[in-house]
Order: C-alpha cells, then sequence, then structure tokens
C-alpha cells in the first residue's frame, strides 16, 4: 500500500513531515510525494492564521474527493479535535502536533480498513523523536534542523503555544549528530529554527547554549554556512552577537521578527517593550555587513494612525535589510480575539501596503549597493536557459531574494562561489560568476 504526504505551513511543519515519512519508510512502508499514486494520503497542516488554515482545509476536501484515505496531522486536529472530524466526515484519520510517533499505527490500522483512527492529545507536549533518519522531501543545497519545539511565550496574536506545548530544546550531541549527517548526505547549508532559536538550552543546561552550539557546529567538516531563524528580541545576548561575528561559518543574516515599534502596542501584544533601536544600532556595530530580517504586524486591536505613523518612521530610520509586513489576523484562543477596538480590514491593508511600499524603496536602494561587488554565494540549481540560481549569505532560502549569475563554467548545487554583481531589482540580484 502505497503512502503520500502532502506538507503544508512552516519549515519547522516540514521537519516533522520528514520525520513521519522517516518513521513509515523506516517500517517497510513505500512512500511517495505525488498523491495520485496513493491509497492513503498524510496531510500535515498549519493552522498558525485563517489563511493557512483555509489553504490545509481545502487540501484536505480536494484529496478526500478523489477517493483517497485521508489522514489529518498537526496543528489542525491539535486545534479543533474531534470538531475536525464533525466537520468533514471524509477524514480517515488524525494525529496531533506532538503525537507523530503515532503514524505509522495510525496509517497500518487504516489499511486494515478501520473506519477512524484519532491519536491527539489533550495537552501538547512535543519531544523531538530522535533516532529516527528524515525522508528529506527536499534535498538540496540547505537543509533545515529543528533545534526546539514548542513555546513559553504567549503573544497576545499567537496560538502557537496551545498548539505546540512548552519549549522543549534537543540535547546539543543530537543537533551535531544530524548536521554532520547531513552534510555527508552533500548539504552545505543548516539553517537552525525553533519557535524561538535564542532560548535554546534554557530548559536543558540552565542557560542559553545557542552560541556553544553554533561553536561546535563550525568546527564541522565540509559544512559552509550556518543560518539562525526566528530569534526572540529580548534573548539576543551579547555572548551571541560575538558568536555571529566571529565564527566563519555562521552568515551573518539576523531574523529577528520584532512585530512592532510603538510601546502601548507591544504591551498589548505581549511583547518585549525595549529599545529596539539601541538593540539594532548594537548588532550592527558588533557584526559589520549583516543583515538584519524583521517582521510587522499591523492593525492589531486597538493600532491608531499615530502608532502606525511611529512605525512608519521607525521602518524609515532603520533601514532594515529583509522585512515582512502582515495584517493581523484574528484567531480564537487568542488574547487579542475578544479585544473590543478590532480594526478594520481595509486599514489594515491600506497600512500593510503603505508599509511594503516604503520598505521595496528600501529594499532597492540596499540591493544598488551591492552593484559592483564581488559576493560569495550558495549555488541552489538552474534555469532551462541556464541560468544559475544561487544566494547571498544574506539571503534565507524560500523567504528572501535570489541572485541570477550567468556561468561559462558548470557549477554543481551545494558550491558556494564568487558572484560580481552587476545588477539589481527591489529584490533580486543578477551577475557573473567569477
Amino acid at each position: 500500500m502505497k503512502i503520500a504526504l502532502l506538507n503544508h505551513g512552516c519549515a519547522k511543519n516540514l521537519v516533522d513531515s520528514e520525520l513521519m515519512l522517516g518513521m513509515l519508510a523506516q517500517k517497510g512502508h513505500e512512500v511517495t510525494l505525488d498523491e495520485n499514486e496513493a491509497d492513503i494520503v498524510v496531510i500535515n497542516t498549519c493552522s498558525f492564521i485563517h489563511d493557512a488554515e483555509q489553504e490545509s482545509v481545502q487540501t484536505i476536501l480536494q484529496v478526500a474527493q478523489n477517493g483517497k484515505k485521508v489522514i489529518v496531522t498537526g496543528c489542525l486536529p491539535q486545534k479543533y479535535k474531534g470538531d475536525l472530524k464533525k466537520a468533514i466526515p471524509e477524514i480517515a484519520g488524525m494525529v496531533g502536533t506532538s503525537d507523530i510517533k503515532e503514524i505509522v499505527e495510525v496509517v497500518e490500522q487504516i489499511a486494515q480498513n478501520k473506519n477512524y483512527v484519532s491519536k491527539v492529545s489533550e495537552k501538547p507536549d512535543y519531544i523531538y523523536p530522535e533516532n529516527i533518519e528524515r525522508q528529506q522531501i527536499t534535498v538540496g543545497a540547505s537543509s533545515y534542523i529543528k533545534i526546539a519545539d514548542g513555546c513559553n511565550y504567549h503573544c497576545g496574536y499567537c496560538i502557537i503555544p496551545n498548539l505546540r506545548g512548552e519549549y522543549h530544546s534537543r540535547t546539543m550531541e543530537s543537533i551535531i549528530d544530524e548536521a554532520k549527517a547531513l552534510v555527508k548526505k552533500g548539504v552545505t547549508e543548516i539553517v537552525l529554527i525553533a519557535q524561538d532559536t535564542t532560548s535554546y538550552g534554557i530548559d536543558l543546561y540552565g542557560r542559553q547554549a545557542l552560541p556553544e552550539l553554533l561553536e561546535k557546529l563550525n568546527q564541522i567538516e565540509g559544512l559552509g554556512w550556518i543560518r539562525i531563524l526566528y530569534a526572540y528580541p529580548s534573548q539576543i545576548s551579547d555572548e551571541l552577537i560575538d558568536a555571529i561575528a566571529r565564527l566563519d561559518k555562521v552568515v551573518k543574516y539576523i531574523d529577528l521578527p520584532l512585530q512592532h515599534s510603538n510601546a502601548e502596542i507591544l504591551k498589548a501584544m505581549r511583547r518585549p517593550v525595549m529599545d529596539y533601536e539601541a538593540l539594532i544600532k548594537k548588532i550592527r556595530d558588533k557584526i559589520p555587513d549583516v543583515a538584519i530580517r524583521t517582521a510587522f504586524i499591523v492593525g492589531y486591536p486597538g493600532e491608531t494612525d499615530e502608532q502606525f505613523n511611529e512605525l512608519f518612521e521607525f521602518v524609515k530610520r532603520t533601514r532594515f535589510e529583509k522585512m515582512g509586513v502582515f495584517e493581523y489576523s484574528r484567531e480564537k484562543n487568542t488574547v487579542s480575539y475578544s479585544m473590543t477596538e478590532q480594526v478594520p480590514a481595509k486599514i489594515k491593508k491600506q497600512r500593510r501596503n503603505k508599509l511594503m511600499k516604503l520598505q521595496q524603496k528600501i529594499s532597492r536602494q540596499i540591493n544598488d549597493s551591492y552593484v559592483g561587488k564581488v559576493i560569495p554565494c550558495i549555488v541552489e540549481g538552474y534555469t532551462d536557459d541556464g541560468v544559475v540560481l544561487m544566494r547571498s549569505e544574506h539571503d534565507a532560502p524560500e523567504i528572501d531574494g535570489m541572485v541570477y549569475a550567468s556561468s561559462v563554467e558548470n557549477v554543481v548545487p551545494g558550491d558556494i562561489e564568487n558572484v560580481l554583481i552587476e545588477r539589481a531589482d527591489e529584490y533580486d540580484l543578477f551577475g557573473i560568476l567569477q
């Protein structure tokens, strides 16, 4: 019996999908990424915001309509539990966010024509299943490593702690072993992910252990780049900044979702109220040539025009290298859901557009500053007409821009090569391999 898997959502979900495929393969099941070939289709879902939820639901309905047996895993069953089965009776099985180790049993019971199987813990508590070899969906120049899961913060707009439980770090040894195994498979860049990478180790070692982890990963032979995503602003220590600045394999890139700049809104969001400009100045002073990516939420309940304008001016002054803007999404079981001063959708859209327009201008100017420079870039692949698809160290996979380079010689995906940048647009760079 063939089993297909479809993945929705973030990189953390992708790792869970790869772990489930690994468990199924270990038990001798035939797995595929083409749902048309399969009898049973596992759909790993996202429930972070309403749009992501809709996308996951559409996939479930579509696959069920095609006559497949559908097992729904991840955030959607965790959030809705039995209500999801009531809403979509065609679902054959469900597995919660912290129950992925049950996937084999659920698949086997459904293969034996059991009508419905559910393994969804009432209270999620995600522990990374070690000793499972991930079956990678995407094998390319870079690969994600999940260093922790769960979250101990309770931001006003976020449902993740309800879906993933408390923060759990993996041991340093298991992360290093996984990184070495990936390098053996030909991976050049590893991307460290968690709900918050900067809290890594506090639960296990009683201290922030990310700087030490970076030191150890930096010693792995054959590894080219190490990238860190999802840093929490109040957890950016001097020791971490120094490690990023000093270690040659750690790319000079910090992903720092700030969410807002106005003190009242940050307080309402249950986010750290601190001097973000001072933090950014410190990072830029200590890490020459660093790129900072951030994200903001506009239209949070109660956000006034003045507070939005304060954010707008902050972005104008700070000039982030990379930035995403999201319209506030009202989610049940969050603090902000029942706030009375909900901002109209039209205003949220206007604010997002205004901020993104400003960022496009900033991004274009920053990209123009690369023209004439030679920068190291990682090879991702080729287009049909022979253009080499690459990324600079200032571009995270699947999030940021690309570098499009022409080359007379053949290069191999995963290689890090120098590129002379000849021109730029708002998001991408164009050049010639040196």
